[in-house]
């Protein structure tokens, strides 16, 4: 197994839904504390820093380590949890889902399940199941079980999904892609600087709590105060059948995704022409595309200086939803990654060397959608 597949594997093996990300913050923390300097900031992302030759400009990478999960709501007399959606997922994908309820006195297995089909009515059977009627079995008969193993409201589950290499080797199963795939590639950003000389500081940053509110984004851009943030995010491949080329041109393997919009932003047309003249050099093939999702990163600076300065773009590695927007076990295609890392490094090397005005902010916005990647 190569050193790539290998991290991926550790990643998103690992545990770490919004609020208890301790687990795969170890995982990422063992890889960065060779690279930089450590530190983390007080809701938990954390921060490698790789000095170059120069203090400015404060170059930002950054991806979020959480993953979509659960949380234990109430116990059942009849030892049944219910729970509450750590992020979004799509009510379809729950039934038959394998999980791990994380509790002070170890990791149990669970399934959600809810009430069988062969006793709804007629008129039930062709209706979605929603999350709010289905439950998390352990395998009790009792309240009582359940609390003599530890299980207390608030402790939190996360799918049970090991890494796969699946048929052609370049494609991988997993759960958590989004977005440990952009933890990966800061990683390994930070990894190949290590023999390379740059003209800036580098901070390498894997945020917490993004699929409930961006808040690892929020703390982590104040900690760092980036004068350049480039967000590494999982995005959505259109390759797969059912959907339309002007719902989705992505395809699966061929090239990064450049963002034209987004609900409280409109990247900056400069860099986003800078991105793409910059892919046409490389001859790399980029397609336009748009997210609901808010980029506190692209808003920071003009929070603090209250002034009307930023640039804004982005570069996601094609993802492809496997059944339905939310499946937590999803599929990556590895040859995306190192492309679009390439595009980020030239496109900042040309930035960097010929800046528009000092400490002009550039904001790269790279985003994404739970919960499968290919």
């Amino acid at each position: 197994m190569d050193k790539t597949v290998q991290l991926l594997k550790e990643l998103t093996e690992a545990h770490g839904v919004p609020g208890y990300e301790a687990p795969v913050r170890a995982v990422v923390r063992q890889y960065m504390e060779s690279l930089g300097e450590i530190s983390q900031d007080k809701i938990g992302s954390l921060i490698c820093r790789k000095t170059g030759t120069a203090e400015a400009p404060r170059v930002m990478l950054a991806g979020h380590m959480d993953e979509i999960g659960f949380m234990v709501k109430h116990i059942t007399k009849e030892g049944f949890l219910s729970f509450l959606q750590l992020g979004y997922w799509f009510d379809q994908v729950l039934l038959g889902q394998r999980v791990i309820v994380k509790t002070s006195q170890g990791d149990l297995v669970g399934v959600i399940g809810a009430k069988p089909p062969h006793l709804l009515p007629a008129d039930e059977r062709n209706k979605v199941v929603q999350k709010k009627d289905m439950y998390i079995d352990i395998g009790v008969g009792s309240q009582a079980e359940v609390e003599a193993l530890g299980v207390k409201p608030g402790d939190p589950v996360v799918p049970r999904a090991d890494f796969l290499v699946m048929g052609n080797g370049k494609t991988y199963l997993s759960k958590a892609f989004d977005d440990r795939v952009g933890t990966a590639l800061v990683i390994s950003a930070l990894q190949e600087l290590q023999n390379s000389p740059h003209p800036n500081s580098v901070y390498g940053v894997a945020t917490v709590m993004e699929e409930v509110g961006l808040r690892g984004a929020t703390t982590s851009a104040r900690a760092v105060d980036p004068d350049v943030a480039i967000v590494l995010e999982s995005d959505i491949a259109g390759d797969v059948p059912g959907i339309k080329e002007h719902e989705s041109a992505v395809k699966l393997g061929k090239g990064p995704t450049t963002l034209i919009y987004e609900a409280r932003l409109i990247p900056n047309l400069k860099l986003r022409k800078l991105l793409m003249d910059t892919a046409e050099e490389l001859g790399m093939d980029t397609k336009p595309q748009e997210t609901l999702r808010k980029s506190r990163l692209h808003i920071h600076r003009l929070r603090r200086k209250h002034a009307q300065r930023g640039l804004s773009g982005s570069k996601s590695p094609a993802s492809r939803l496997q059944s339905s927007p939310q499946c937590p076990q999803g599929h990556f295609d590895r040859r995306s990654p190192p492309e679009f890392l390439l595009l980020c490094c030239r496109t900042l090397e040309r930035w960097i060397r010929n800046p528009r005005k000092p400490r002009e902010t550039a904001r790269f916005r790279i985003h994404g959608h739970p919960e499968t990647q290919r």
